[in-house]
């Protein structure tokens, strides 16, 4: 199980990991090591709570398929071992942060000093390009 907070777990039979070649630089390791993970999770079919499912896919955007499977590839590292546990590492952080409940936006209305004071700002910007207009034709 991995611990996400004190209330919510996620058994790691639903999560998959894949072994994948590493692109990029690392010399004739790069051609026979399977050291990259592709960390697959199904978000749809996991045991989070509904809000949390909406707010993983909105914060995960991009790495989420249109069947709501979440991919994580880590390839930072040299060992399979450690490129599994960033993966994790990196999974649990963005569920940690769907956790987190947005703030609603209190609406505000504009002090009557800040109405103000654009209008005035605007009426000095309107006599600068006031002088600026070549007059020579009048």
């Amino acid at each position: 199980m991995i611990q996400i907070s004190p209330s919510i777990q996620i058994d790691e039979r639903e999560l998959q990991l894949e072994y994948i070649r590493a692109s990029g630089p690392g010399g004739q390791n790069v051609n026979k090591v399977a050291t990259a993970v592709q960390l697959r999770f199904d978000i749809n079919a996991s045991s989070l709570p509904y809000q949390i499912k909406e707010r993983l896919i909105r914060i995960a955007g991009k790495r989420v398929t249109s069947y709501g499977i979440f991919i994580i590839e880590a390839k930072h590292f040299r060992t399979q071992e450690q490129n599994r546990e960033d993966a994790i590492k990196r999974f649990v952080e963005l569920v940690r942060k769907s956790l987190e409940k947005p703030k609603m936006r209190t609406k505000t209305k504009p002090t009557k000093s800040s109405k103000e004071k654009r209008l005035r700002e605007k009426k000095q910007r309107g006599t600068i390009k006031k002088y600026r207009q070549d007059r020579s034709h009048d």
